[in-house]
């Protein structure tokens, strides 16, 4: 069985899902300077903003769900008193800055407020069950996984994925310590590339079951999920092949039949040149040649909210036949080769079945197959 895609809505530095496919497909870079008084003290001096969400303040990813969800919702003609609505809501940090806020003094909460069940029925008036859950960077892609699982059993007749994160002091501060030297901008699988910058973002996908009876974006074919538990921080090649191979089975697909691949693409040590072996041995060992793209380049790392707003770009490049060029990338990394990474301009396409990447510390892994509706 599969789920179907009835709406999608997006937040990123570069604007809304259209304005930032847009942006990808001219090659964009959203970053600029951090606008945090700490950054000379943090080793961080650039960030992926979204324009209108204050930096700091706290409670800005409940900002950007809440604008997402109701984009979905109102795309989608969702309606709780008639419809059995569940969301699910994935993140990385949560509201770690308002944490932050509360504990140098400046901010005081219910602590209710640090999950989104108020913020999601706030802006989708009706819906009791929302859960919040933390799984990194792959966060959306676990939430996808258990959304297909509950309009297929018939326990929900739409389900709410929502994810969000903003940039926090704590993080950023440990990316300034762990990279060799301060970074201005994400180049995802470039051999100069030298680290990972975060980014603001919030998203909401709508899946529904087979024969909703209105439009949708695409299919949901499957998501893979492998936990390896390799490393705190570093990713593990078999522990991603085996979540990349879990997509294939659960979807009664092969992998020889990808089109396109939305990546996970840090930009950082480990990450690429991983990313790049798994696809290597999953899918050109399968006979794949699929175009690959990713978007952290432009958009930064949206942790939380990484695998939705691939997914968006991935029924995107379904829907409108072209794959954007990763931004910041002119020179692949050894390790990348034989992989057909889009660089400088779009590619015109007709892709049926994207993969979408996302992978997190502790070896959280989440690909998603995603095909025409």
């Amino acid at each position: 069985m599969t789920a179907l895609i009835a709406a999608s809505a997006i937040q990123t530095c570069l604007g809304d899902g259209t304005a930032t496919f847009a942006g990808l497909l001219d090659g964009a870079c959203g970053a600029g300077p951090l606008r945090l008084p700490e950054a000379d003290r943090i080793g961080v001096g650039y960030g992926y903003h979204v324009p209108d969400a204050e930096p700091g303040r706290p409670f800005r990813a409940s900002l950007l769900l809440a604008r997402c969800v109701a984009w979905a919702a109102r795309q989608a003609g969702l309606d709780p008193s008639r419809q059995r609505v569940v969301a699910l809501v994935g993140t990385g940090l949560g509201e770690l800055s308002a944490v932050e806020e509360f504990a140098a003094g400046r901010a005081q909460f219910p602590v209710e407020r640090l999950h989104f069940a108020g913020t999601v029925g706030a802006a989708l008036a009706g819906i009791t069950d929302v859960v919040t859950f933390s799984n990194a960077c792959s966060a959306g892609g676990h939430a996808l996984a258990l959304a297909q699982d509950l309009v297929e059993c018939g326990e929900a007749d739409a389900v709410i994925v929502g994810g969000a994160d903003t940039m926090t002091r704590s993080m950023l501060a440990m990316i300034g310590r762990v990279a060799p030297a301060p970074t201005r901008r994400v180049r995802p699988f470039d051999r100069a590339r030298d680290g990972v910058l975060l980014g603001d973002a919030g998203a909401a996908v709508v899946v529904v079951p087979d024969g909703w009876a209105g439009p949708t974006l695409g299919r949901l074919v499957a998501t893979g999920l492998s936990c390896d538990a390799f490393h705190e921080t570093a990713p593990d090649v078999e522990g991603i092949s085996r979540a990349m191979r879990d997509a294939y089975a659960r979807g009664g697909r092969e992998p020889e039949e990808t089109d396109v691949v939305v990546a996970h693409g840090t930009a950082t040590a480990l990450n690429d040149p991983a990313e790049s072996e798994a696809l290597r041995k999953v899918l050109l060992g399968a006979g794949a040649d699929p175009l690959v793209t990713a978007v952290k380049g432009a958009v930064g790392h949206t942790s939380g909210a990484a695998a939705l707003v691939n997914l968006d770009v991935a029924v995107r490049c379904l829907a409108q036949g072209l794959v954007p060029p990763v931004s910041g990338l002119t020179d692949v990394l050894p390790e990348g080769e034989g992989l057909r990474f889009v660089r400088g301009t779009p590619v015109v396409a007709g892709p049926d079945l994207v993969q979408v990447n996302a992978f997190g510390f502790g070896g959280v892994n989440a690909v998603t197959l995603v095909g025409r509706a």
